[in-house]
């Protein structure tokens, strides 16, 4: 099948065609030339695809963890054992979703296009606290897919705004439906 080259190299083009697909599925739209958005909008459209195909895939699994007991403050709690500080454990019951092997493979697919998105809380900004990394599979499965359950296809549009002043290149909304 023939691809656009976008007048880069192959790892250029790739790294390129993640970032631009990370940004669609994270914000929702993105601002580029029409030939990059109609190659993210190939990448983007399967992995939507894949994520509706495999949403409701798992088996819901009780486990009991071992989970550190904290203060009001958020800090560990700690007792002295043998003239040890040894942090203090309590058993947890959780229910975690267990994936099936199609949405484990599904998953890890997804995991070899989308770059780590780290999100930034912007009335604290600057701080350490302020950031977190968002889990983009899990929002594919758990946000996008259950949105589009019921359409076959066509997840994304294009809408052209007009030429870029600098090399009158086309320049394109591309945006989830």
């Amino acid at each position: 099948m023939a691809y656009r080259k976008l007048g880069k190299t192959a790892s250029q083009r790739k790294a390129l065609l993640r970032n631009q697909v990370t940004a669609l599925l994270y914000k929702g739209k993105i601002v580029t030339t029409e030939a990059r958005a109609k190659e993210v909008r190939r990448t983007a459209e399967k992995l939507i695809a894949m994520a509706v195909k495999e949403m409701d895939n798992f088996d819901t699994v009780t486990v009991t963890a071992k989970v550190a007991r904290k203060d009001k403050d958020g800090k560990r709690v700690k007792e002295v054992v043998d003239g040890k500080k040894v942090t203090v454990y309590d058993q947890v019951e959780k229910t975690i979703k267990k994936d099936r092997p199609s949405r484990l493979h599904a998953r890890k697919q997804m995991l070899k296009v989308l770059y780590p998105v780290t999100s930034v809380d912007p009335e604290i900004r600057g701080k350490k606290k302020a950031t977190k990394k968002v889990d983009m599979v899990a929002r594919m499965f758990d946000e996008v897919a259950p949105k589009y359950k019921n359409r076959n296809g066509g997840y994304t549009r294009i809408v052209k705004i007009g030429q870029r002043k600098g090399d009158a290149a086309m320049t394109v909304v591309l945006e989830l439906v």
